[in-house]
């Protein structure tokens, strides 16, 4: 065998390189990490690292299975306290920078004041800063100045209604809503799905579109939208991992005005205060 390709040596790196190898660990030791909470059923991790930057790991753990179908009765599952706390201290031996609720209808499925609580339920647990993706969507709709809103969901109509509610909890009017009618399997939405209802549920007084679900696929067409529509094209995924990052004063990677309209230095990322009448004793 050449020597060049010999292996078990034993002999020291060259003093630079393992100097540079030492520099490297210590990089790598000290990068931002995120702690995600999933569904059981996610299946989209690959998108959500397209937004990660290249020195930001992603911790995902994920909730209980249920055999409920994507109802109602499964998002108020899925948000439960107990196995949320749980999942938040599952998460945080790799000592991330942030745990976040990466699903859309388990944070608004019970209105403003459970989200905030499923937020403090985080934090309790022992997470060092929190968020929730309809957390995140009301901070992005608050950065962007956005008040009226369409709404473009995978889900049966009694899905749709408690985030037209939750919507309105923050002050925020959807002007038109649209449902896939989905149970189950909503990874499997195509782009072009996706596209067709967006197009459907525009309408000209809206501000924005919000596209909804963590397991709805959205990364490679919301700046194509955006400049069919000419307006902000906001979805689950992109609020969940904006929000995060910025959490930890990081920039998520990719286009759209949501990601244009922060960078980090901003300043604007907040602890929600509890909604009005909730007490927090």
């Amino acid at each position: 065998m050449p020597a060049e390709l010999s292996v078990g040596r034993t002999h020291e790196p060259a003093g630079g390189l393992r100097h540079a190898r030492s520099r490297a660990d210590d990089e790598l030791v000290d990068a931002p990490g995120i702690g995600m909470i999933a569904p059981f059923d996610f299946a989209l991790d690959r998108e959500l690292w397209r937004w990660t930057p290249e020195d930001v790991s992603l911790y995902l753990t994920r909730m209980p299975f249920l055999t409920t179908p994507m109802t109602v009765d499964m998002a108020e599952a899925i948000a439960d306290r107990r196995p949320v706390r749980r999942a938040t201290r599952d998460v945080l031996t790799p000592r991330p920078g942030v745990v976040s609720y990466a699903c859309t209808s388990g944070s608004f499925v019970a209105g403003a004041a459970a989200e905030y609580v499923l937020h403090r339920t985080i934090l309790d647990a022992g997470a060092p800063r929190a968020s929730t993706t309809s957390g995140a969507l009301i901070e992005a709709l608050a950065v962007l100045g956005v008040r009226r809103l369409a709404i473009a969901t995978p889900y049966i109509q009694a899905v749709t209604d408690r985030l037209v509610g939750f919507l309105a909890d923050h002050g925020v009017e959807t002007v038109a809503s649209e449902g896939l009618g989905l149970i189950g399997n909503i990874w499997r939405t195509t782009y072009a799905q996706v596209v067709e209802i967006v197009r459907a549920v525009d309408r000209p007084e809206a501000q924005a579109l919000f596209i909804s679900c963590t397991n709805l696929p959205t990364y490679d067409v919301i700046e194509p939208l955006e400049q069919a529509l000419g307006k902000p094209v906001i979805t689950a995924n992109q609020v969940t991992m904006w929000d995060a990052l910025r959490k930890i004063d990081r920039a998520a990677v990719g286009g759209g005005a949501l990601l244009a309209a922060w960078e980090p230095g901003d300043g604007r990322t907040c602890v929600p205060a509890p909604p009005v009448g909730l007490s927090t004793t």
